[in-house]
């Protein structure tokens, strides 16, 4: 029956519904926040962690919410325990003092936590009385993920009551209707009008930048650069990372001084987005500029389907151009004006297909060649472009087969299907982090964490196509994945990698949000951790591609020199 004070004041009753607590709820919702401070592959500062805080507490409430249902619909009123209304509300007043004193001291050991990881990677790490903005943050984003939820749920309802009236349905029935219906407009509205929304937005945010070009770059004169004078493929098309990875480099003057004898300029082949109106029409240009540049004809050829915005990693670049001497040709294409993140969520299958179709009409090109003229052919690819390379092969023979002869992936997304395919298949009793497969005959992992690692990784006997992935056991790109919602994977099971620390442990749903959340920050750490791979790039080149008599010596001497030309670096 509707009370009078119902009938006059229903609008602030609502509110007042947005704001009431179950408190089964509340218990959840603190055991999920306090899972959720537990360490994972990053540090995080107070205000990521209050975001992860707060949606895993809502995440946790609802569940407590859905268990108090459940007892109550399911079990009979005569066999729950009804105390008075003084003890219940005692009970209560409990439950909220605990959860929130627990919420509260369980900060201490987090903010610890986190310097412990901190200090993993060189870092300083929170101090505990700042770290207890998280409290504040966290409840504030719970809160209005809770309010969200009932408001979405009073929808229901309201649909369910139309439907009742209109047509006389059961209750059952018009709550399946009206759930089905809301649940089908918040689909098509996330997928269908927010996220395509967002993905428009996110292309007119950066395609501006496309048109720019870092500051200090050039247009290269040199004819073995696509968007010098002579290239077939304009400067003003390249986009920005097209101008910074053609207009950047060394020079052969560089080259010579680094290596103590005359050099060759180093051949940068590149076609943006503006290059041509189609995808056909942009290969042809990249053909056309392979064989003006006369790129068939040095030493190594390296097809590098690249990520997000077209970026191509220098120090991946510079480091194969040093230990050639510039007797090198690099070919590269873009396919998206968005950040490698957005191009994750927003279009896989895009990068996919690009990769697959710059390596093939690459790999057509060069079979052409005399295989005694043919030069050596080489396959680069990090983050998502990794997963675009890993995409043209079916299995890891269809590498030989080609012809490529060294393959290096850095920092592979977990959702690259080869990847995936060789580390389930991995030798019996190797771990996820470092697996073997097939005893390392054709593809080996480095956690490369230091040089002398990767040199032990990459030891001889390794003869025919060598294959290299380079993965931290930090890097979220590598190891998150939707399985971590309810599947706790090997690598949460078996002894840490050398930069994860020993106090992570897997929680249904609460791990996958903090993986999530390391994603964000995965490149913003010191180099040997999370994405950021540095100059060990350099040490998987030479574990794959070393030219003949190459030292460890060598590879330091190229070491030095990469580090004076960081500067030069662009973003992704």
């Amino acid at each position: 029956m509707t009370t009078e004070t119902e009938d006059k004041h229903p609008v602030y009753l609502w509110a007042w519904n947005l704001l009431r607590l179950d408190f089964i709820g509340i218990v959840f919702g603190a055991l999920f926040f306090c899972m959720s401070l537990t360490p994972s592959l990053l540090p995080r500062d107070w205000l990521f962690q209050g975001l992860l805080g707060g949606i895993n507490a809502a995440i946790g409430y609802g569940i407590g919410v859905f268990v108090a249902k459940m007892l109550r619909r399911f079990v009979p009123a005569e066999r729950r325990w009804s105390p008075r209304a003084s003890v219940a509300k005692l009970i209560k007043t409990a439950i909220v003092a605990v959860s929130a004193a627990v919420c509260v001291l369980m900060v201490i050991p987090a903010a610890a936590w986190q310097r412990q990881v901190s200090s993993l990677m060189g870092m300083q790490g929170p101090g505990t009385a700042g770290y207890l903005r998280t409290l504040l943050l966290a409840a504030a984003v719970a809160g209005v993920c809770v309010a969200v939820t009932r408001v979405l749920i009073d929808l229901i309802k309201t649909m369910a009551r139309f439907l009742i009236r209109r047509w006389r349905l059961s209750d059952e029935l018009a709550l399946f209707i009206g759930t089905a219906i809301v649940v089908v407009l918040v689909i098509t509205l996330v997928n269908g009008v927010l996220l395509q929304g967002f993905l428009a937005g996110a292309n007119r945010i950066f395609q501006p930048q496309n048109t720019t070009t870092m500051a200090g770059v050039l247009q290269p004169l040199d004819p073995e650069r696509s968007g010098s004078p002579e290239s077939f493929a304009p400067w003003d098309t390249l986009g920005y990372q097209g101008r910074n990875f053609v207009g950047t480099g060394p020079s052969a003057a560089e080259l010579s001084r680094i290596n103590g004898r005359p050099a060759k300029v180093p051949v940068r082949v590149y076609v943006g987005l503006q290059t041509a109106d189609t995808e056909e029409a942009r290969m042809a240009v990249l053909l056309s500029e392979l064989e003006r540049t006369g790129a068939f004809d040095r030493k190594v050829l390296v097809i590098v389907p690249t990520t997000g915005t077209g970026w191509v990693n220098p120090i991946a670049a510079r480091s194969l151009e040093m230990m050639y001497n510039g007797d090198t040709a690099i070919v590269a294409s873009q396919y998206s004006y968005l950040p490698s993140w957005i191009s994750f969520i927003g279009d896989q299958q895009k990068s996919l297909h690009a990769g697959r179709m710059l390596i093939d009409a690459v790999h057509d090109r060069w079979i052409q060649q005399p295989p005694q003229w043919r030069p050596r052919l080489m396959l680069y690819g990090e983050s998502l472009g990794s997963m675009a390379g890993q995409g043209a092969f079916d299995w890891l023979p269809d590498i030989s087969r080609m012809g490529f002869s060294s393959v290096l992936w850095v920092g592979p997304p977990n959702a690259s299907r080869l990847w995936r395919g060789l580390t389930a298949r991995r030798d019996p009793g190797t771990p996820e982090v470092e697996p073997r497969y097939d005893n390392g005959r054709t593809v080996r992992f480095s956690q490369a964490y230091d040089a002398a690692e990767i040199a032990h990784d990459t030891a001889p006997p390794w003869e025919g196509t060598r294959v290299l992935y380079l993965q931290h056991s930090s890097d979220p790109i590598v190891w998150w994945s939707q399985d971590l919602l309810f599947t706790r994977p090997d690598w949460l099971s078996e002894p840490p990698g050398r930069d994860r620390t020993a106090s992570m442990r897997w929680y249904p749903i609460v791990t996958f949000w903090q993986v999530a959340a390391d994603l964000t920050n995965a490149a913003s750490v010191p180099r040997g951790h999370g994405h950021n791979y540095g100059d060990y790039i350099l040490d998987g080149w030479a574990g794959v591609a070393a030219p003949a008599g190459w030292t460890s010596a060598d590879t330091e001497r190229i070491r030095i020199a990469l580090r004076e030309t960081e500067s030069e670096d662009g973003n992704q």
